[in-house]
């Protein structure tokens, strides 16, 4: 069902099975000649029919779409492939469009998973049986490139594009400064903290993202629209608290290492705070190791950064101890 947020603006949730996320919130905005839809689901029959009956009874037909993609991920990217036509513009960032041009498969991923301590067969397991990889766009269209602080027109809309790397290279989100509406796409959630995951040893995809939440804080939002859950208001203390939580992620991890190392990310993973639904970490399902341990790669990396810890070792693992 949609849900009209401001005249002319649409919400639509678009289911996503088996997910813990459990949805998808897509943005429609209704024009005379085009309309916009930002975001779309996964590649699945079942997204793709929430999504057009959701255009269907707000009077929107698929042949005067144009789409915003706030950012890689399959959640948000997977449906364009199923929505895209002739006519079709798809808007996109630079950073991400060039992840996706220099796609390498999963053995980089794989190989430095393993140089992290994760067990290589269930990495392996791990990403082949990830939605995100088997629900991906059926074919890539050609993406219309919008930079930070270009302008997007829509119905009766303007927005300013922001880019706020962290979640993912080139996450972008909207800014209509009217009426202080903040499509946040994963950049900033009310219910869950965003997932930061590190695979490169080059990258400080934390640093980006605290940098990212900086950026933004200093705007009036009166409505925040994020890719999953609750619309939120506080958008300003919704900020606060995620830097709060990392900042404790940091000191989480620092203490682990400082009661056994050296360490590598896998085991630091297995001891840092989870809101698990099984008894453990050893019956914790391998696909949300895999997020865990990025996650855990990403802190250990923005500690080092900042000169909190070091690499004890290059390999065959990588290992950390307290600078």
């Amino acid at each position: 069902m949609a849900e009209e947020l401001y005249p002319g603006f649409y919400r639509l949730q678009i289911p996503l099975p088996g997910s813990p996320l459990k949805s998808l919130n897509s943005y429609v905005v209704r024009g005379k000649a085009r309309s916009l839809v930002i975001d779309t689901g996964l590649n699945r029959d079942v997204c793709k029919t929430a999504m057009m009956e959701g255009l269907a009874e707000i009077g929107v037909g698929l042949d005067s779409v144009d789409l915003f993609i706030t950012h890689l991920h399959a959640d948000h990217f997977g449906l364009v492939s199923e929505l895209a036509g002739e006519q079709t513009r798809i808007y996109f960032n630079r950073p991400d469009s060039e992840l996706i041009e220099n796609w390498q498969g999963f053995e980089p991923m794989i190989q430095y998973g393993a140089k992290s301590g994760f067990p290589e067969e269930a990495l392996r397991e791990a990403l082949h049986q990830h939605p995100g990889f088997k629900y991906g766009t059926g074919w890539m269209p050609e993406l219309s490139i919008l930079r930070d602080g270009d302008k997007l027109v829509a119905g009766d809309y303007e927005f300013t594009c922001i880019q706020t790397p962290g979640h993912t290279q080139g996450h972008t989100c909207l800014w209509e400064p009217a009426r202080g509406i903040f499509v946040a796409g994963d950049h900033v959630l009310y219910d869950i903290t965003p997932n930061i995951q590190c695979w490169s040893e080059d990258d400080n995809p934390l640093g980006d993202y605290l940098a990212s939440l900086d950026k933004v804080r200093g705007l009036d939002v009166a409505l925040a629209l994020p890719g999953h859950r609750s619309l939120f208001t506080d958008f300003r203390g919704r900020i606060d608290e995620l830097k709060r939580h990392h900042a404790n992620r940091l000191a989480e991890v620092e203490q682990i290492l400082a009661a056994s190392s050296p360490m590598h990310a896998f085991d630091a993973a297995s001891q840092m705070t989870w809101d698990l639904s099984t008894k453990n970490w050893d019956e914790f399902p391998v696909a949300q190791k895999w997020f865990a341990t990025g996650e855990a790669i990403a802190h250990l990396r923005h500690l080092e950064v900042e000169n909190r810890i070091r690499r004890a070792r290059l390999d065959p693992v990588i290992m950390y101890e307290p600078a």
